[in-house]
């Protein structure tokens, strides 16, 4: 898939450089999660000295994967799908 307008960028997780090429509007959020990925990293790191770089790795991604299926679970469609109904609604009136 080519990008519509791309924009290289590298992002550093410790000692870790990652070049990517990405869509310019969604840089801002590879930005913030480097710093989420990092932050959780750094965490881990000092709460469980010893552990090393691979077990920090494992919690950052399971830290992150549970709050992911969290925000998942929590949303709830069904104020949303009743504020549509109601604006459908409206707009059929109108058109009558």
């Amino acid at each position: 898939m080519a990008l519509s307008d791309p924009l290289s960028i590298k992002l550093k997780f410790g000692n870790r450089i990652l070049p990517m090429v990405v869509e310019r509007a969604d840089e801002y959020i590879y930005r913030e999660a480097e710093k989420l990925i990092n932050g959780r990293f750094n965490y881990y790191a000092s709460k469980y000295p010893e552990q090393g770089h691979e077990m920090y790795l494992l919690m950052t991604s399971l830290d992150i994967a549970v709050r992911f299926k969290r925000m998942e679970t929590e949303v709830d469609p069904a104020p949303m799908q009743k504020a549509i109904e109601t604006l459908i609604k409206e707009v059929e009136q109108s058109l009558k």
